[in-house]
């Protein structure tokens, strides 16, 4: 009988043991289910093209003759647009068969009320259709993206970029002209009385030197 009471004690001991090591284990090791959370990583800029196909994918929703007119980088509060990439892209849309156009944009983030994040649209407009100085845009031969764009005209305006510090990125637009027959990115620093413009051509990726 006394041996059968020690072995009783004995184990009703280690399971204490037991126990108490579990709880400093859960104690030293907390479960990830407590830690918490990571802050998330603020939205990050984009370049024309990732905002471009879904724009073009929605316009072509609303009607399937759509053809691109302008794509071109908008700011929203708090975000700094640079190197080509930017916090919202804004297309406009033409549709030759309801003479109408709309524009779309495309933001990485929301600022109520007017910015929403991600797609949208608004209303449709007249549209008298294309002009010499306002040709639709073939989206087939849009293979220069914005970032490529800007620096090959950063490249080009240095010597004026390091006379200018104080002049701010003022647009990077695609659009295309009679003139050029091409999609061509406009990009300008400054403003007109004292800026500095470079063209570079969408398809090929080469600057259009100034004549």
């Amino acid at each position: 009988m006394a041996s059968f009471l020690r072995q009783r004690s004995v184990i009703a001991i280690a399971a204490v043991a037991t126990l108490l090591l579990s709880a400093c284990s859960q104690t030293a090791n907390p479960t990830a289910g407590n830690q918490p959370a990571a802050p998330a990583a603020p939205p990050e800029l984009v370049t024309a093209k990732t905002a471009f196909w879904p724009m073009y994918k929605a316009a072509l929703t609303w009607n399937g003759d759509a053809e691109t007119l302008r794509v071109s980088a908008k700011e929203i509060p708090g975000f700094k647009n640079q190197a080509g990439k930017a916090a919202m892209w804004e297309a406009s849309f033409g549709s030759p068969s309801n003479h109408q156009y709309r524009v779309y944009t495309y933001s990485i983030a929301a600022a109520p009320p007017d910015i929403h994040k991600g797609v949208a649209s608004g209303i449709a407009l007249p549209w008298a259709g294309q002009t010499r100085e306002a040709m639709p845009i073939d989206a087939t031969v849009f293979n220069v993206d914005s970032d490529a764009a800007y620096r090959t005209s950063a490249a080009d305006a240095a010597a004026w970029l390091a006379k200018n510090q104080d002049k701010p990125l003022s647009s990077v637009e695609l659009g295309n002209t009679y003139g050029f027959k091409s999609p061509v990115w406009y990009v300008a620093w400054g403003d007109k009385k004292s800026g500095y413009i470079a063209l570079v051509n969408a398809t090929s990726g080469t600057l259009y030197k100034k004549k």
